[in-house]
């Protein structure tokens, strides 16, 4: 959550390289990090409550999209 957006930058490319062809789990505190990924899990008290992509769950307009418009 320190980086400027340069760093942030390298750090997201590195995350992007390192995960083609691999399952990968990922904990973000922002959600610019997991935009890209094939499938996201959106965990509220410990418990999943959407899934799918960044594109398909703002659509829905549930829990992700709230923290997606907290977030700007």
């Amino acid at each position: 959550s320190a980086l400027d957006t340069e760093n942030e930058r390298i750090v997201q490319e590195a995350l992007d390289q390192v995960s083609k062809g691999r399952t990968t789990i990922v904990i973000a505190h922002r959600l610019s990090t997991i935009q890209n990924s094939d499938r996201i899990c959106v965990l509220r008290r410990g418990n999943i409550v959407e899934s799918g992509k960044h594109d398909e769950l703002l659509t829905r307009k549930g829990y992700y999209y709230r923290l997606a418009q907290t977030r700007h």
